[in-house]
């Protein structure tokens, strides 16, 4: 016994030592392998596929984060957006419903604005806004559900953008999320809290060889960070696409044009497949007798709640701004699906 308990302590210290993200992957990994190989070939295949597709959005954010890092420009970057907070967040929600990121894409550029020291309410009103509309997800849901539903659903992510944005600056104003963010990710905060003092901007920061190392080190910092976070949000959302049928979650919210609309945020926070996966199924949803409210909040609630999205705020904000992301997103979805019912319904 005397010998077992030091290599008890020190497997521990190990494992406290893991990244606990690439932990979760790789148990997941060997869960499914010993499950369902077959599934695990297909999740082996999505996450694949789904980081090559989300690559160019990651080189974008190295890009950005590091150079502005490197050249000094993330100062000025920060302090450009103190005392404009106001303007920032209709900017940043309009911005973002219609940007053309999806919730995964869009990830990389939050992380950067967060390292940059842009302001949480800010961030907060483009995260909101960005996953649930973009030129493309906008032509997809005409053709599905209708040019009124597309243009509701536009006006509901600029809409629920906004009143995040100033309900989370309502709140820090009182105190609430001094430090939103988890350490290592950014130094954002209320009004470019904690902005660093700007040095002297050097675009050219190639030419320098410390700069040269600060751009590298950066980069592969954030390269890391967002990989392990969104390689574990994919793994999942495969897991989610294969498990959760869509059948199961038309069962779950039912034609009660009652109880259909807060049904539908509560199933869409967890169910939510992925934004185009998504709309067939709520038409099918809509062919069934199910509210068009109910449609609206399922696509609002979920959209901003997908997995990889979600994943990825858990892995940047600390507990309590995840919480109210989470609250900010099934009001949001509840708010969508009673105005939409009561004006096309």
């Amino acid at each position: 016994m005397t010998a077992i308990a030091p290599a008890l302590r020190d497997i521990a210290r190990r494992t406290r030592r893991l990244d606990r993200a690439w932990l979760a992957v790789a148990l997941i990994a060997v869960a499914i392998l010993a499950l369902d190989a077959a599934q695990f070939a297909r999740s082996l295949r999505f996450t694949g596929e789904s980081l090559v597709a989300i690559a160019p959005f990651l080189a974008l954010a190295v890009v950005l984060a590091a150079g502005a890092r490197a050249s000094g420009a993330d100062g000025l970057i920060a302090r450009a957006f103190r005392g404009r907070l106001a303007t920032m967040i209709a900017v940043a929600a309009l911005f973002g419903g219609l940007s053309p990121f999806c919730s995964c894409g869009v990830i990389p550029l939050i992380a950067a604005l967060l390292a940059m020291g842009v302001p949480l309410p800010a961030v907060m009103a483009f995260w909101l806004s960005s996953p649930l509309m973009d030129p493309s997800m906008f032509v997809l849901t005409v053709a599905t559900l209708g040019l009124g539903f597309a243009v509701a659903k536009t006006v509901a992510a600029i809409g629920i953008g906004m009143a995040g944005g100033f309900a989370t600056l309502a709140l820090m104003n009182g105190g609430a999320f001094a430090d939103p963010l988890r350490p290592g990710v950014g130094d954002g905060g209320c009004g470019g809290a904690k902005v660093r003092r700007p040095g002297p901007v050097v675009w050219t920061f190639w030419r320098d060889a410390k700069r040269r190392q600060s751009f590298a080190a950066e980069a592969s910092r954030t390269v890391l960070f967002l990989g392990k976070w969104l390689t574990l949000a994919f793994v999942l959302e495969s897991l989610m696409l294969a498990w959760v049928p869509a059948d199961a979650i038309a069962g779950v919210v039912g034609p009660d044009s009652l109880w259909a609309i807060p049904i539908a945020v509560v199933v869409g926070v967890p169910a939510y497949l992925n934004g185009y996966a998504a709309l067939p199924l709520v038409a099918g949803l809509l062919d069934i007798g199910v509210a068009p409210g109910a449609g609206m909040a399922f696509l609002i609630a979920g959209g901003v709640t997908s997995i990889p999205a979600a994943v990825a705020v858990w892995a940047l904000v600390r507990r309590p701004v995840f919480l109210w992301y989470i609250v900010l997103s099934m009001a949001g979805g509840l708010a969508a699906g009673i105005l939409y019912q009561a004006f096309a319904g």
